[in-house]
């Protein structure tokens, strides 16, 4: 049996988090990439934290990464420059001999030439590192946290995604294939779109919504103009306003309404939907 670890970045968030857990229902040891101390509270119980950030070089690099074998990479959402700060650790893992680094990229990756997850891509492959690529759709989670308090609050989804389809992913799906692919053969080189099975208005998203929780839920389709000044208003930065710009006028492009059955095809069950979702998560939308 190989008692090698998997080293999981992002190890508190909600993909690196749901990765954590699928591994160790597999029996696979984890160590868990923690930024400060009071993070380990965090890490579910069978897993092993350890101190990590992005700014470390050298020495400290190949030390963290002492034990493991296989390696999750996500880019942390406030890195721009993954030139500095996650090259290095691609090429520590590669001096240890890593087997494995599944990167955590973005879907319609390969056409996105402009993102830092699409220099990541090309940098694992020009380096010949043992890569797989998980380039996920839309998140079922985006409606649970980054727009959970105005539908939990304001009983709408305020978002300027015109008549556009979706077919979303839930975060715990991504989890069990990155658990799949890093226990199985024949993963290695290969890149993976990620979507749920089922494409889906955001009025429908609301209907389900309706329905689980039991009060109108609203679709308010701003335009784009109305939804930027909002952002704004709240005082979010211009680099994320300029990123929820990009996103959405994707998103009306309908390019991330495409259902498929991946998921099902590496673990062998079907993508969650979304009413399993809302039903599960239900309690993110309700008063606290």
């Amino acid at each position: 049996m190989n008692d090698m670890a998997v080293f999981v970045t992002g190890a508190t968030g909600i993909v690196g988090s749901a990765v954590i857990d699928s591994l160790l229902d597999r029996g696979t040891r984890v160590v868990a990439a923690t930024r400060h101390e009071s993070d380990a509270t965090r890490i579910p119980a069978g897993a092993e934290s350890r101190r990590f950030d992005f700014g470390m070089t050298g020495d400290e690099l190949e030390a963290v990464l002492d034990g493991c074998d296989r390696l999750f990479l996500m880019r942390p959402p406030a890195i721009e420059d993954v030139r500095t700060f996650l090259f290095p650790l691609i090429d520590a893992a590669r001096r240890r001999n890593i087997r494995q680094i599944v990167f955590l990229s973005l879907q319609g990756v390969q056409s996105n030439t402009s993102t830092p997850h699409h220099a990541v891509e090309q940098y694992l492959k020009n380096s010949d590192a043992p890569y797989t690529f998980l380039r996920p759709n839309f998140f079922m989670q985006n409606l649970s946290t980054t727009y959970g308090r105005e539908i939990r609050d304001h009983n709408e989804i305020y978002l300027p995604a015109g008549r556009s389809l979706t077919a979303f992913i839930d975060a715990g799906d991504i989890g069990s294939v990155a658990a799949t692919v890093f226990n199985e053969e024949g993963h290695l080189r290969t890149a993976y779109t990620l979507s749920g099975e089922q494409t889906l208005s955001y009025r429908k998203i609301a209907r389900i919504l309706t329905d689980v929780l039991a009060r109108d839920i609203r679709y308010a389709r701003p335009s784009e103009r109305d939804y930027l000044h909002r952002l704004a208003e709240q005082g979010k930065p211009a680099d994320y306003i300029a990123v929820h710009k990009m996103i959405y006028r994707i998103v009306r492009f309908n390019i991330s309404a495409f259902p498929n059955r991946t998921v099902r095809k590496i673990t062998g069950k079907p993508a969650t939907t979304f009413l399993e979702f809302a039903c599960r998560e239900r309690r993110a939308w309700l008063a606290p």
